[in-house]
């Protein structure tokens, strides 16, 4: 438990990710204050519910933070607005020298995956949350590459069309693109690739996201060994996302076939990995189906509690 002063923070965007963000930095009593909301529509429920909380508001955007006589007191700044608005807002506070929480897929500073490579990343100046798919996935990547050689990593995202905002929406091509960079530079793939599904099926479903992965690994004792380094990291990310969980038991097949030649060369590959996840949401502002969204700001709080627990009291 920390004890003394909290770590000021801000969030940058008043939507559906940075409420439920602003309202869970409130629940988590970890080393973190929210020191302000920050909108640009005067009339949003994020601005009315951290006005109604007591948290200090503006709708003025990322000059109008800058203005709140509470700004220098700020140590890091949580931006949930969007890819094109997150560059914006990371020139504006460059003089500043606040440390940022990226949940857009802007991809400025290095990739974060909490369970993955928190630790090697604390201490940079923007810190980039990869997109929902890349949290509830690249987890599950790592530890199938930490076992043995992963050629070829795949994965699909598919989450609830009413989860989708704009901001989801104006950002589909940044998702793939950063997801696939991520499964390579962070989860250790050879190759990566992503897919997002947005499904309108109603009532709305739960986050449902599927790993493919193919490995070299001719040793025949590796499949259990992979098995039970899925299972280890899915519990490492449900110790910051509850609902987070295994679908099934791990799927491992050997075999080589056509289709498996065309995704990755001459080269052998011995085993194909299959995990099935499900990511429910803890229902702190979004619906439970949102799991998407609800692992990204779970995932961004947990690296702001580790940046407020590495901070010296003195300094803060």
């Amino acid at each position: 438990m920390n004890h003394g002063p909290a770590l000021k923070a801000a969030v940058i965007g008043s939507g559906n990710i940075g409420t439920d963000l602003m309202i869970k930095m409130l629940r988590s009593g970890r080393g973190l204050e929210i020191a302000a909301m920050v909108g640009i529509d005067p009339a949003s429920d994020g601005l009315a519910r951290a006005r109604g909380l007591g948290v200090p508001t503006t709708a003025k955007g990322v000059e109008g933070l800058i203005a709140l006589p509470g700004f220098d007191d700020i140590r890091i700044v949580f931006d949930a607005t969007s890819a094109g608005a997150h560059v914006a807002n990371a020139r504006a506070l460059a003089p500043y020298r606040k440390q940022l929480i990226d949940l857009t897929p802007a991809a400025l500073g290095p990739f974060v995956v909490p369970a993955v490579n928190l630790e090697e990343h604390v201490d940079a100046d923007d810190l980039n949350m990869v997109t929902c798919g890349g949290q509830a996935t690249i987890p599950v990547v790592a530890a199938v590459a930490r076992t043995a050689p992963v050629r070829y990593a795949e994965i699909v995202a598919s989450i609830a069309s009413r989860s989708a905002g704009p901001g989801t929406r104006a950002n589909i091509d940044e998702f793939t693109r950063t997801t696939a960079t991520a499964i390579e530079s962070v989860g250790g793939a050879e190759r990566g690739k992503a897919v997002i599904v947005l499904n309108p099926a109603e009532p709305a479903l739960i986050m449902r996201d599927t790993v493919f992965c193919l490995v070299d690994a001719p040793d025949p004792q590796v499949r259990e060994r992979i098995a039970e380094a899925v299972e280890r990291m899915v519990a490492d990310v449900s110790a910051y996302v509850p609902g987070y969980r295994l679908k099934q038991p791990v799927q491992i097949t050997t075999t080589m076939n056509d289709s498996v030649s065309t995704l990755v060369g001459e080269r052998p590959v011995t085993h194909q990995v299959t995990v099935l996840l499900e990511v429910e949401g803890a229902g702190d502002y979004l619906p439970a189906y949102a799991g998407n969204l609800d692992i990204m700001t779970s995932a961004a709080l947990r690296v702001g509690e580790l940046i407020a627990a590495r901070t010296p009291q003195e300094t803060r």
